[in-house]
Order: C-alpha cells, then sequence, then structure tokens
C-alpha cells in the first residue's frame, strides 16, 4: 500500500511534465495502469528486451505509475495468428494486449477491425519530427495525421561475406571485391564457381558462391530500384505493376545464375549455407547478421575459423540505391484514455536515445530516430560492450545505408500477405522445379552448362511470368 501511495504521489508530482501525452497536464491515473505487451523477440533479443522493460518499470515506469509485462508469443507468424485469434474473440484465445509488435499488414488487420489506436493525440510534430521521415510514413498507414504504428526498432538488408576464403580466391584469381550491383555479384559468383570447379579432377562440382533470404525483398525492392512499384497501393487498393523489362531483370541475375550453378540456398536459411561452405556470401536482414558463423564446418567433420565482412545491400546497374524498410513497430489497441497514454509513454521512453540505441547493439536492429542513427553517438555507447566485430560493421552499414538509401516499404492491402507470399515463392519455385531438370540432364550425361541452357530462354521466363501474373491476378 505504501509503495501504492508513493507511486501516485509521483504521479501528482509529474502529471504536468509528460511530454506530448495529449493531457493538457492531466495525471495519466489515480492508480498505477498496468500495461500487456505481445511481442516476437527470442533468444538474446527477448533478453535484452525483458531486461529494458524492467529498467523502465524500475524508473520512468515507477514515477508515472506504469506496470508493463511483455510476453513473447514464438515467432512472427505465431505473434499474427495470436493476435487475429484474440481480435476475433476465438474461443480459448486470450484477452487482444494493449500493446502489439505489428507489421504493416497486421497493423492493417487490427485497423480493419476497428482496433488500432491513434496516437496523434499523445504524440506532437516535433516528436514526430525526431524519427526518420520513412518510418512515420509508415506510421500514418495512409493518413496524413494519424500516428498507428509506433517504430520502435527497424533493420534493413546488408550482403555479408565470408572473408576468409574471398581472400584466398582473390588472391589466386585477382578478383576484386566489387559488390555494388546484382550484376557484379552474378559476374563474380561464375568466377567463382569455374575456379572452385578447377580444384577438383571432377567436372561440373563447383561451388555456389551467393544465396540470399527474403526472396519477396528482391523482388520488390529490385523493382523498386529499377523505377517500378511491383505493388502501387492507393486508398488501400492494389495494382500489380509487373513491368515485364524489371521482371526480366530479375529473373536475369538471380534465376539464370541460380540455374548455372553460382547461386544455392540449401539450408533454411542463408547463415545456414555458410556454415557448411556451401556458399561464402548472402543477402540478409541486419537483425539477423549476428547468426553469420564465425567458422565453417565441412561435411567431413572438419571445420576451420572463418572473418566475416559487411557490404551495403547491391544496386542494379543504373539504378537508385533503395533498400528494405523492415522490422514491426508497436499498435497500441483501443482502450482508455490512460492505458493509451501509458502505453505510449513506454515507447517514447523506450526510444529515446540511450534505450533504444543500446537495444540495437545488443538486438541487431537499427535506431528509429535521426540523431541515433550516427555512429559517432552510437560508439559513445558501444566502448564497454562485449559487440562482435561483424556486429559493429553491421551497424555501421546499416546506419550508412538509413542515411543514404531510399528505405521503401509496401503498403497495406487486403489479402497483401498472400500477394507477398507468391512473391516470395514464384522464382525460387520456378527454380526449384527446373534444378530437378538440370540434374536430371546432368546424370544422363550433359555437362551443367549444356543442360542449364535449356532453361535459359526467352520462352522459359514467359512461362514464368504468365505464371506470377495470373497467381496475383487470383488473389486479387
Amino acid at each position: 500500500m505504501r509503495r501504492l501511495l508513493k507511486i501516485a504521489a509521483s504521479i501528482l508530482a509529474l502529471s504536468l511534465s509528460l511530454s506530448g501525452c495529449g493531457n493538457s497536464g492531466e495525471r495519466i491515473s489515480s492508480e498505477p495502469v498496468t500495461i500487456s505487451i505481445w511481442h516476437y523477440y527470442n533468444g538474446s533479443q527477448q533478453q535484452i528486451f525483458d531486461e529494458m522493460v524492467s529498467q523502465f518499470n524500475e524508473t520512468r515506469g515507477g514515477e508515472l505509475g506504469i506496470v508493463v509485462e511483455a510476453f513473447s508469443k514464438g515467432n512472427v507468424n505465431e505473434l499474427v495468428q495470436s493476435v487475429l485469434d484474440a481480435a476475433d474473440k476465438k474461443v480459448g484465445a486470450d484477452e487482444v494486449p494493449d500493446i502489439v509488435a505489428a507489421y504493416e499488414d497486421t497493423a492493417y488487420e487490427l485497423k480493419k477491425r476497428g482496433m488500432a489506436a491513434d496516437l496523434s493525440p499523445y504524440i506532437t510534430k516535433d516528436e514526430e519530427a525526431e524519427f526518420i521521415d520513412s518510418y512515420i510514413d509508415e506510421a500514418r498507414m495512409g493518413s496524413e495525421d494519424s500516428f498507428i504504428i509506433f517504430p520502435i526498432a527497424k533493420s534493413t538488408e546488408c550482403m555479408v561475406l565470408n572473408k576468409t576464403d574471398w581472400d584466398k580466391f582473390e588472391s589466386e584469381t585477382g578478383t576484386k571485391p566489387d559488390f555494388s550491383t546484382w550484376e557484379s555479384i552474378a559476374a563474380i559468383a561464375e568466377k567463382y564457381y569455374n575456379w572452385t570447379d578447377l580444384k577438383t579432377p571432377e567436372p561440373d562440382d563447383g561451388k555456389a558462391f551467393f544465396g540470399r533470404d527474403a526472396m519477396a525483398n528482391y523482388m520488390l525492392i529490385g523493382a523498386k530500384q529499377l523505377g517500378v512499384e511491383l505493388f502501387q497501393v492507393e486508398n488501400e487498393e492494389v495494382t500489380y505493376n509487373l513491368d515485364k523489362d524489371v521482371l526480366r531483370r530479375l529473373w536475369d541475375n538471380y534465376y539464370v545464375p541460380y540455374i548455372k550453378g553460382y547461386y544455392a540456398s540449401i539450408g533454411r536459411f542463408r547463415s545456414d549455407d555458410a556454415k557448411t561452405g556451401d556458399i561464402i556470401a548472402l543477402v540478409g536482414s541486419t537483425s539477423g547478421a549476428s547468426y553469420f558463423p564465425t567458422e565453417v564446418k565441412k561435411n567431413d567433420g572438419s571445420s576451420y575459423p572463418i572473418e566475416a565482412a559487411v557490404y551495403p545491400l547491391p544496386v542494379f546497374e543504373g539504378a537508385k540505391k533503395v533498400n528494405v524498410q523492415q522490422g514491426a513497430g508497436m499498435v497500441v489497441t483501443k482502450s482508455t484514455k490512460e492505458k493509451e497514454t501509458a502505453a505510449t509513454e513506454f515507447l517514447k521512453w523506450f526510444t529515446e536515445e540511450k534505450q533504444n540505441i543500446l537495444f540495437s547493439i545488443d538486438s541487431g536492429y537499427l535506431p528509429v530516430k535521426k540523431k541515433s542513427n550516427d555512429m559517432n553517438i552510437i560508439n559513445e555507447y558501444t566502448v564497454d560492450s562485449d559487440m562482435s566485430d561483424t556486429m559493429r560493421d553491421v551497424l555501421e552499414i546499416g546506419v550508412e545505408m538509413t542515411n543514404n538509401y531510399e528505405l521503401y516499404t509496401t503498403q497495406a492491402f487486403d489479402n497483401g500477405n498472400e500477394a507477398r507470399k507468391i512473391l516470395e515463392n514464384s522464382l525460387m519455385n520456378k527454380i526449384n522445379e527446373d534444378m530437378d531438370k538440370v540434374r536430371s540432364a546432368v546424370s544422363a550425361g550433359k555437362s551443367r552448362q549444356e543442360a542449364a541452357a535449356e532453361f535459359i530462354t526467352d520462352s522459359n521466363f514467359d512461362s514464368w511470368y504468365n505464371s506470377l501474373k495470373t497467381d496475383l491476378e487470383n488473389v486479387g
């Protein structure tokens, strides 16, 4: 009881200083307010998030009478299902939380159900202006004055290289590490395949150089680099802009080198393939770069340590520097004014410089405010940290791209998840189907390149293009 009285007294004393809460100096509540958060963080990311929630409860939350309780709901897909089940009041579902980590598609579903709170009354224009502009654009969800998705931590994509094995390749071939364009990577991958092929007497056993996660990102961001929005959304209605020339560039720079054996995707993630030495370069999320291996474990049981090098996302030749904007924000669900105010206070605290940078250092995410996206400032918080060299490089490259690339994410629309799944799977399904035929042809006596040539044709591209177009049209 004494603690409750103390908290209430703190609220009374501080009620006039609550920044941007939109309450004109009114206190949050005469009693402590408990806020529940559902998120998808796991492992070290969950640990640092839980530690920061505890820190808030012991400091700012204690002063304002706010208690935050955080719950991990598994991975992103499991979280989405839990949220929608709760929103639809399905039997056995939990109560809807006060805050939920949500990508735009999930926020869109909550908004359609009338459950997403507009936080614009609780945050000032000056506070909004502190955030990266594209993060605020996403937060508005197409409405000029709303504030639906509160940005707390973001990620983008980068390229990570097994520098140890690359150095051997470079020293023997003189190949320079030009990873600036998709075209240069395809050319390097061909050289790497041929170099490894010559290492053994067996023909056609060259090794793949490159792989990537998130094929939908390759399609959407690659097209955007080339000046086309594949999913153009206006007033929550989508138009599929399947520019054939653009899709051919995407095909030529992923399908073609893949069929020839220069690219690969074997394990669940490309970091798994880097760990086994099946590839030595990959593109993946900055928030996942911590999973890049520190050693290669070969099939014969031997292993050796490797060093990583980090590079910006490649861009098509002559195209714009565009990279993906990803990482869930936080959606506050509609409830009472006190709870919405308390939820916003926590999110504001979490995105203050110190908290946001410390979370970034330990999680691999990027800070969300303009001032915090500065390596000079970030380095002030890493002096005593045990952050790996790879993670430091990822942060540096991530900050560089945040400040110098156009960051892009598609707007939400009906059946947007289904449309994205089609982009995610369409090209890879075609690759896997044709790769089986290539292997059969090689087994029958053809060389790898002879077998691959049968599929690198205009008619095969047209077949895939028409299939993709039909699949998207059927989504609606």
